[in-house]
């Protein structure tokens, strides 16, 4: 059974792990833990918890409970002191809380929900993102980040932890241990890049003599990654692993409905484009086929977040089967005569 790592955080690598459970395949989640808005932001100011937001996203797909267990992780209150909050994010700052810690505080929650797999924090320590940009400003937080439509404008100077995050050890082990290494979809420089950050996990990741797939997202941000090619994504991947370690890019092919692209073009967010001759040479492989989904998404109402969240995304099972695919090249190299 191959040994799969995924790196990321959010609504992403939720989907990439709902499709990949289904495969037989032992998975280990790497997580962000630099989230600090909505309902996680609110726990982390009021009750010095870990962010839980990410984590229970995972936790939740990887699960082998009831769709009753599975909802009630995701359910979110719509009045009240506790209107925006998951149940989900509520039960992992209690169990950090009676159990002493995060990491063992998790333990409980993964007996609890019969998680398939591991779900791994990058980081136990209590850190936050901050972005310096070109101009001498300086944004303190994820949330703030994500919020700015100043980064590709202005340009970005530097993306840093502070104070400095620690690799979870755990984290480096399974890295090292990897037969592929799984990086995005999500929201690029809030929830991919910040793992990248974390001291050892880059040195792991070069380390390591994994396959390593970058799934390219489907739309670019505004003011973040708007004018963003699938080379430009990969190309600054790289830039933080310090080398050419991307071996595969995934990229969708289909086009969402032209009402769904229009929508994001109000918001001045854009399908990411890819053309092979951009390049005459790549030190990756790009595969090029449908990984959309086509089931409308819904948000709940006590959803804070819901404004920013993805209505164009990922098939889980489509962008599973692809990564599986690409665990098997190798073996089946003598049948495969040619990829981009």
């Amino acid at each position: 059974m191959k040994n799969v790592v995924t790196i990321g955080g959010g609504t992403g690598s939720f989907v990439l792990l709902s499709g990949l459970k289904k495969h037989p395949v032992h998975l280990s989640a790497i997580v962000s833990m630099a989230d600090d808005g909505g309902s996680t932001g609110v726990l982390r100011d009021e009750l010095g918890v870990l962010p839980p937001g990410d984590i229970r996203q995972c936790l939740v797909a990887l699960s082998d409970s009831s769709d009753e267990m599975r909802q009630l992780m995701n359910y979110r209150f719509e009045h009240g002191a506790l209107k925006g909050h998951s149940f989900g994010n509520l039960l992992l700052g209690a169990l950090e809380k009676i159990n002493g810690g995060f990491l063992a505080g998790l333990k409980e929650a993964v007996k609890i929900l019969n998680v398939k797999g591991e779900v791994i924090p990058v980081t136990a320590d209590a850190v936050n993102l901050f972005l310096d940009l070109k101009d001498g400003t300086t944004i303190k937080g994820e949330a703030a980040i994500n919020n700015n439509s100043a980064l590709e404008r202005v340009g970005i100077k530097r993306l840093y932890l502070k104070p400095r995050a620690r690799a979870n050890a755990h984290a480096i082990k399974k890295i090292k241990e990897a037969d592929i290494i799984v990086i995005g979809p999500g929201n690029f420089y809030c929830s991919i890049i910040p793992n990248l950050l974390v001291e050892g996990i880059t040195d792991a990741i070069r380390a390591s003599k994994a396959t390593v797939i970058f799934n390219c997202n489907l739309v670019n941000k505004n003011g973040h990654t708007e004018k963003f090619t699938l080379d430009d994504y990969a190309d600054v991947i790289n830039g933080y692993l310090g080398g050419d370690r991307i071996d595969f890019v995934t990229f969708n092919g289909k086009k969402p409905t032209s009402t769904l692209v229009q929508k994001y073009g109000k918001k001045r967010e854009f399908l990411v484009p890819f053309a092979k001759e951009d390049r005459t040479e790549r030190s990756y492989k790009v595969l090029v086929t449908d990984l959309l989904s086509t089931v409308p998404q819904r948000y709940a109402k006590a959803d804070m977040l819901a404004k920013y969240r993805a209505f164009i995304r990922h098939d889980f099972e489509k962008l599973a089967k692809i990564i599986m695919f690409i665990s098997e090249i190798e073996e089946n190299k003598d049948i495969i005569q040619k990829i981009i």
